[in-house]
């Protein structure tokens, strides 16, 4: 009977410490992680880890995996199965809305065939706005602002600048270029009539080598600025041919605060003429010293900052929900609110699960007594040019969200 008791103690003993160890939370990256898009999408990994180690705990232990799209929707699927298949039930991707797109019927149709595996897809970075509009889902959350709210944005900051007079438009033909392109000319006459657009161009994503043709182009048309989607080394070597040409027009921007970007902007000598739409920078006030943890870390800066907030918006959700149930998380996140690193509250609207968030127009050039940080040890750094609120850039939704 002593034995027996003492077998009881043990089986207890062992158990207690079990259901104290954290539950491990798989996170899938699924991302283009080779070819001309790498760099950018490794940097995004990389903020996903990050914050996976700053936010596990004893009791909650996040995990990011890497899967490479290689940028195709076909493939986004594949290694979106092949993640659901290792067990893991959240989703992250954010580089194409091509992919984004067939992602999100993707995990549509899983969760209508599988209620008790359902996933979330968090999305980070693709920005079509059909993605919160007539595409949404219960189980899509977007953690950026899509590109009519950063069209919004940087349309009232140009209101302000009186020296923009001709405008010509450059995109990636594809769903987000297009969609760019779609708001610059209907925010553009809403906001400033008087603008001239002098050249609209769609180019091919990522085959783009020698954009000095496109640049000859932007110099004929006497354009003074230039708006473009533009990311990755599509935007680097754009960036880097206006340099080349010494073409002196303003560049506003969504992406030229994405890696590789920063320096090519300094090689291009563009000194406060490229602008960039985005939820923060380094050289605003921050709650905490995550900047300097990250750089410390990786080298580089901590410029996708609504990685955090995608983060600690789903952990939050998780202890609200008290499980890892994909429904019992989407009905804790919806709604939701979180304070960002800049001290604004953000919010994801529960009729489409869009985020809304500040948004900052800023300029890049020589870094000064102002700026505590600098990127890519160019010497050059950010500073804010513009501001719009939340409340501001919340466009309206056409959602209508169907019933999980």
């Amino acid at each position: 009977m002593r034995f027996l008791a003492f077998l009881a103690v043990v089986f207890c003993a062992a158990m207690a410490s079990l259901s104290a160890r954290a539950e491990t939370i798989g996170i899938a990256f699924i991302d283009p992680l080779s070819g001309p898009a790498a760099a950018v999408t490794q940097n995004g990994l990389n903020h996903f880890r990050f914050m996976a180690e700053r936010l596990s705990d004893a009791k909650l232990k996040f995990e990011v995996t890497g899967y490479d799209n290689k940028l195709s929707p076909q493939e986004t699927i594949v290694q979106a199965q092949k993640a659901i298949d290792a067990g893991i039930r959240f989703i992250a991707q954010g580089n194409g809305s091509a992919a984004a797109a067939a992602l999100a019927d993707f995990v549509v149709k899983h969760n209508e065939r599988n209620p008790d595996a359902r996933v979330l897809y968090l999305n980070y970075a693709a920005i079509d706005p059909a993605l919160t509009n007539e595409k949404c889902s219960p189980w899509h959350f977007r953690f950026d602002a899509h590109a009519g709210m950063k069209m919004l944005a940087l349309a009232k900051f140009i209101k302000t600048q009186p020296q923009i007079r001709k405008v010509y438009l450059i995109n990636q033909d594809y769903s987000f270029g297009r969609a760019v392109r779609d708001a610059a000319l209907a925010m553009l006459k809403t906001e400033r009539p008087d603008i001239e657009i002098v050249g609209d161009e769609l180019h091919p994503l990522a085959k783009i080598n020698d954009f000095s043709p496109y640049v000859a182009k932007i110099a004929a048309s006497g354009a003074d600025s230039v708006i473009t989607g533009n990311w990755g080394s599509d935007l680097a070597l754009l960036l880097k041919a206006a340099g080349d040409a010494h073409l002196k027009a303003g560049w506003y921007t969504y992406y030229a605060s994405g890696i590789g970007s920063p320096t090519a902007v300094k090689q291009s000598g563009l000194e406060h003429r490229v602008y960039a739409v985005i939820e923060g920078h380094a050289n605003l006030p921050m709650t905490d010293r995550i900047e300097d943890d990250y750089r410390a870390r990786f080298g580089g800066g901590f410029v996708v900052p609504r990685i955090r907030l995608a983060m600690e918006m789903l952990k939050a959700a998780i202890v609200r929900a008290g499980s890892t149930d994909a429904d019992r998380v989407a009905a804790a996140m919806a709604g939701a609110q979180q304070k960002t690193m800049y001290g604004g509250i953000a919010t994801l609207r529960p009729a489409d699960h869009q985020v809304l968030q500040d948004l900052y127009v800023a300029s890049f050039g020589p870094r000064n007594a102002s700026m505590h940080f600098d990127e890519e040890n160019t010497g050059w750094g950010w500073k804010t040019a513009g501001m719009v609120k939340a409340a501001d850039t919340a466009l309206p939704t056409t959602c209508v969200m169907p019933q999980p």
